[in-house]
This record gives C-alpha cells, sequence and structure tokens, in this order.
C-alpha cells in the first residue's frame, strides 16, 4: 500500500526542528519544509551539552527541557537535565541541574509546565523538579528502584527508561525496564513533591519501555522493549490505575532474532497508532478504534535505517520522521492522512546520532 501524495502548497514553510544527538554538540537544528520533505541543517547552537537522548518543550513552546545522558555532571556521577529559552529559532541557556542517577534518558513535563520529570537507566532512578520561568530548581523528589528481572543480560537492575502523566495531570508514571513495572505516584504540580499511588505490573522479562496515552484519555499503550509486545491499559482517572486489556505482538510469527521494542506515536485524532522496533528494524502501523483504542493492525514497513530511536509526525501529519540512531540519519516517510498508511520508500538526511525530534 502507497501513502497519499504531498500535502497542498498552501502548507507552511520552513519549521524549526530540533533533534536530540548523542554526541558532543547535544542537539542539532534544522529547518523542515512539509511541501517537499526536506530537512537542512539550520547551523550550530552553540549548546554545551552532551549526549541529549530527550528534549520536550514547555507547553507554551517558550522553553525546551533536555536529558543529558553524561556519566559525570557537577562534579557527581549522575547525569543531567537542563534548560533554554527558545527564541527565533536559538536556544539559550538558562539552567541546569543534577538527574538523580546516570543514564539519564528521559525527561517530560507536566501539562501546566510547571514540573519536570527525569528518569535514568543506568541508575535506576528517577526525579522531579520544579520549573519557574524555565529555570529547574534542585531535585525536590527522587527514587532509587531496587526490583530486577528474569532477563539476566538486560535486567540485572532496575532500569527507569520513561516519565509520563496522566491525562487529567493529577498521577505520573515512571517505566522501570529493569523490574517489569510502571510505577504510579499523585503529582502534586505546586511543589513537584511525588506520591506512591501504586504499580502496574508487567508480564516477567517483557521490559516496559514507553507509555504514551490515547486521546481518548482512558487507554494508554506501553511497549516492552524485551519482547518486542504492547500492553493495552485502561487507564482509571479515580486512582490513576493501569489495568491490562490486551496485548499483542509486534513480530512475525517465526522470528526469534534479535529484537528491542521501542516507541510509540499516535495520531492527533486517535485513529493511527505507530509502533518502532530496532535490530529487526521496522514500524509496525495501526488503525485504532478513537473510542476505545482498539488496534488493527495495517502493516510492517521499513523504517528507513538501523536502530529507530524516536519517531514523530510533523504538524501537518502528512509526514513521519524517524530517527535512526545507528545510521545517522533521519528519514522521511509519507503518510496517508486518511487511513494512516505509510508510503513504502522514504528520504533521509544526515543527523549525527539521532534520538529525539522535535518541532518548534
Amino acid at each position: 500500500m502507497t501513502a497519499s501524495a504531498s500535502p497542498s502548497s498552501t502548507a507552511p514553510h520552513r519549521q524549526r526542528v530540533f533533534v536530540g544527538s548523542f554526541t558532543p554538540d547535544g542537539i542539532l537544528a534544522y529547518d523542515w519544509d512539509p511541501v517537499s520533505a526536506d530537512l537542512v541543517p539550520a547551523g550550530p547552537l552553540n549548546v554545551k551539552l552532551a549526549n541529549v537522548d530527550w528534549i520536550t518543550f514547555s507547553p507554551d513552546r517558550d522553553f525546551l527541557y533536555a536529558a543529558s545522558e553524561v556519566d559525570l555532571f557537577n562534579g557527581k556521577a549522575t547525569g543531567a537535565v537542563a534548560s533554554f529559552r527558545v527564541l527565533n529559532g536559538q536556544l539559550y541557556h538558562l539552567s541546569a541541574e543534577n538527574s538523580a542517577g546516570v543514564g539519564t534518558c528521559h525527561a517530560a513535563l507536566d501539562h501546566s509546565g510547571r514540573v519536570l520529570l527525569s528518569a535514568d537507566y543506568s541508575g535506576g532512578s528517577a526525579a522531579s523538579f520544579l520549573i519557574a520561568e524555565g529555570r529547574l530548581s534542585r531535585t525536590v523528589w527522587t527514587e532509587h528502584y531496587t526490583a530486577h528481572g528474569p532477563n539476566i543480560d538486560r535486567q540485572e537492575s532496575a532500569h527507569a527508561h520513561f516519565a509520563s502523566v496522566s491525562p487529567d495531570n493529577r498521577f505520573a508514571y515512571i517505566n522501570d525496564l529493569g523490574g517489569d513495572s510502571i510505577h504510579i505516584y499523585s503529582l502534586n504540580t505546586a511543589t513537584a513533591v511525588m506520591t506512591p499511588a501504586g504499580t502496574y505490573r508487567a508480564k516477567p522479562g517483557s521490559g516496559p519501555r514507553t507509555l504514551h496515552f490515547h486521546p481518548n484519555c482512558h487507554i494508554a499503550y506501553s511497549i516492552n522493549e524485551l519482547d518486542s509486545t504492547v500492553d493495552v491499559l485502561e487507564w482509571s482517572n479515580v486512582r490513576g490505575l493501569l489495568t491490562l486489556v490486551k496485548r499483542i505482538k509486534l513480530l512475525p510469527e517465526g522470528y526469534h532474532g534479535p529484537t528491542r521494542a521501542c516507541d510509540t506515536l499516535i495520531s492527533r485524532d486517535g485513529k493511527s497508532v505507530y509502533f518502532a522496533n530496532r535490530d529487526y528494524d521496522f514500524l509496525y502501523s495501526f488503525r485504532a478504534d478513537p473510542r476505545t483504542g482498539s488496534l488493527t493492525p495495517i502493516g510492517r514497513s521499513n523504517c528507513g535505517g538501523k536502530t529507530p530511536r524516536n519517531f514523530v509526525l510533523d504538524p501537518t501529519e502528512h509526514w513521519i520522521l524517524v530517527a535512526n540512531q545507528d545510521s545517522n540519519l533521519v528519514s522521511i516517510f509519507a503518510r496517508n492522512t486518511e487511513n494512516g498508511v505509510l508510503a513504502e520508500e522514504c528520504k533521509s538526511f544526515e543527523a549525527a546520532a539521532p534520538m529525539c525530534i522535535l518541532f518548534a
């Protein structure tokens, strides 16, 4: 199946795109043309933050926050989180703080933009920070997890991998790949204090990596890295708990080689859901029922390179951009906005160790 033609020529031209990069440069800048699907380097940003795994905007897009997977920061054996003012497509440093541990791989904001959460893979830890005018406080809350799973190569200890916030902004979630669990907290947005509220237990050895909420506000998808499955979860707005509805296999029958499921992408209308898988590198497209969040497979397709780390829709949703980490490429696929189908062919642009893509 093929995707639709390019969007109308009335689409706006040249939008700034930031790419988190696992290099000393940390964050790269590009200009995006949604008509031609060209991604043009926009010059250096002079950002002094290395090994940036994740970047995210404040709700008003005035500030950008980054997670840096360094082993030492401010003389301490931790990663870092940092904030920048965004002005005319440039980034201006505001603050940087120690995370709770090493391997800082993700950062997420609450919906008000007052609280930043971070997750540390190697350290098996998480932290919260209070934000004032774009500046980060020191850690308000930290947690160091101790559980581990049956996979002796990947679950020798806890590995916090992803932070997220419930649709109503009352609960926060930390995916622990090493402990096969999602830790649930009540979130105080005035203080950034996190209070334990429960735990979702995934299948032993599955390794829950990321959690994304469907726009219907009662379904979430937790992608499991180690067995390449997805837990479709019902979310309760009363206590914030997650309940398994269905588990979906991403791999074709008979495949037994290396595999790591990675990331989830949901269209604004909730009718399309995509999953990315690494090692056996592919994207898997699904049609979604906007009301129930149930998924019907469309099929697997090319991801454009090796090791897709993150992927996003451009603002027109006519294109999907894939950060292929080990190919040093951002690959771009046309998307049919009526049925969600992706084109088989792509165009790719050089980007050093791309980890995360963010449209300004």
